[in-house]
This record gives C-alpha cells, sequence and structure tokens, in this order.
C-alpha cells in the first residue's frame, strides 16, 4: 500500500496538502511527494493569498471533492504557508475511502 497524504482520527482525518493561490481553475490534482520525503495533496485556487481567501477557497474546495459541508474542513497548521495541515470531521473510514477514489492513479 503506497503512503497517503492523510492520517485517520477518532472523528475524522488530518491531511496535508500544498496549495496553488491565484491559479487558473479551482482543482484537486493528485499527490505529491515532495524532497523532504512528506506526502502531499496538490490543490489549486483562484483565490489570491490575501485575508484568507485562499486559505478559505481551500477549505470549500476539499468539502465539494468530498461531499462534504465547508464547515466540516478547517485548516489547523499552516494558514500562513504553502503546506498546509487540514482537518476534516466525519466518519475516518469512509472519509478513507472517498480520499482513496479521489486520490487513485495519482502518485
Amino acid at each position: 500500500m503506497s503512503p497517503k497524504p492523510w492520517v485517520q482520527l477518532a472523528d475524522g482525518v488530518a491531511l496535508d496538502v500544498r496549495l496553488t493561490p491565484r491559479s487558473g481553475r479551482d482543482a484537486v490534482e493528485g499527490v505529491e511527494r515532495r524532497a523532504d520525503g512528506c506526502i502531499v495533496l496538490k490543490a489549486r485556487v483562484r483565490a489570491a493569498p490575501f485575508e484568507g481567501q485562499a486559505n478559505d477557497a481551500l477549505c470549500r474546495l476539499v468539502a465539494h471533492e468530498l461531499g462534504l459541508a465547508a464547515r466540516q474542513v478547517e485548516i489547523t497548521a499552516g494558514e500562513g504557508a504553502r503546506i498546509k495541515r487540514l482537518r476534516i470531521a466525519g466518519d475516518p473510514r469512509m472519509l478513507d475511502a472517498v480520499l482513496d477514489r479521489l486520490t487513485k492513479g495519482c502518485a
């Protein structure tokens, strides 16, 4: 089994994301292994990194891709950085399965 950019928690998952703001579109682009060995989900948003706009857009994008309400996704680390940690509330097994399908074939 390949490494994943998320880990299951008791009440959801923690997901590591590399965000590219000011993109031409909002999209999840797969999984990447960084030079430091960290595995991250790659995401792009149109919003600029100004007053939290890109962070809000990221939370909405991830929620949409997972079929969740935006309030179920929050940034817990890296608010001002390109690499972020998201906490996604919900059934950890269901979220694991949905994230698996979302990232299938992307490595």
